[in-house]
């Protein structure tokens, strides 16, 4: 068995349909192959259908050196596809369909034991929509790894009371500018101020680490009590989609190796702006092309 630390990515793995193309995605998916190819020990804790396209996606993840050991198959509901639309700007948006195999995710003893011997642990709001996956998620979170939450508030699937919960189980968050502002209004807190309202966020939830990226213009980061504010880096903009997975993943890498958190920012920040410059979400690369980013 490898010393390596553990890392667990939980939730929805599916197929980004964009017009005539498909490319493997999921937010949770897609940190875990950023995760692995930024050389960590990572695997996949989610359920597909008993398809051809549940099967390509287990490939996939294996050819990307992701452990799918604990990816279940369900025997009646199909493997997630997910539609997306880009405006005029390149960003995303997204229709995705219900019930899909990931929303049926059930605890098993393989899952359970995986939870005492991981190190560090991402999981996302959407794969919570379904009270069954839901109550997978929260049983995985018992466990003694640190836990992040990815927020990724996908209307319909924005219910307060789901993403509140899974919040007061995490350690350390990483959400968007806009999520920010809507999680903040939830609970009456207006204003402009980012870290007034980050601040706020850590203290009402217990989070040690708080992200929060702001597209084009970089990203933001609370790690203890000092605050971090980044620019981002220009590129020529392919799509969005896997942008932030990818910037998490870099930032999570960049933490665990033993980085400050200035400088974490600036990894996840490369990180983000390489894989927004190429098509799809998670694009191959190498650490000297990420350090090329300028």
């Amino acid at each position: 068995m490898s010393s390596q630390p553990l890392i667990l990515c939980i939730g929805e793995v599916l197929w980004d349909v964009q017009g005539d193309e498909r490319t493997p995605g999921g937010a949770p998916m897609n940190v875990s192959i950023h995760l692995a190819r930024l050389g960590h020990r990572v695997a996949m804790i989610s359920r597909v259908g008993s398809d051809r396209e549940g099967e390509e996606l287990i490939r996939f993840m294996q050819d990307s050196n992701v452990d799918t050991s604990l990816i279940q198959t369900d025997p009646d509901l199909p493997t997630s596809k997910v539609l997306i639309s880009l405006d005029a700007d390149n960003n995303a948006t997204y229709e995705i369909p219900q019930p899909v195999a990931w929303d049926r995710l059930e605890m098993n003893s393989a899952i359970e034991r995986s939870v005492h011997a991981a190190s560090f642990m991402v999981f996302g709001t959407l794969a919570s929509r379904d009270e069954i996956a839901r109550a997978t998620i929260h049983g995985t979170l018992r466990g003694p790894a640190v836990k992040m939450i990815d927020v990724n508030l996908r209307p319909p699937y924005t219910r307060q009371s789901v993403v509140q919960d899974l919040l007061r189980k995490a350690d350390a968050a990483k959400l968007n500018d806009e999520e920010l502002a809507t999680i903040a209004g939830w609970e009456g807190i207006r204003g402009n101020n980012e870290k007034e309202l980050m601040e706020w966020l850590a203290e009402s939830y217990g989070l040690s680490s708080l992200v929060v990226t702001r597209g084009k213009e970089g990203a933001v980061s609370l790690h203890g009590s000092g605050f971090h504010n980044h620019p981002g880096y220009r590129v020529q903009v392919a799509d969005t989609v896997g942008a932030g997975d990818a910037f998490l993943a870099g930032y999570i890498s960049s933490i665990l190796s033993g980085s400050e958190p200035g400088d974490s920012l600036d990894f996840a920040c490369r990180t983000g702006a390489f894989v927004a410059s190429r098509a799809g979400g998670t694009p191959a690369y190498t650490l000297e092309e990420l350090r090329g980013i300028r």
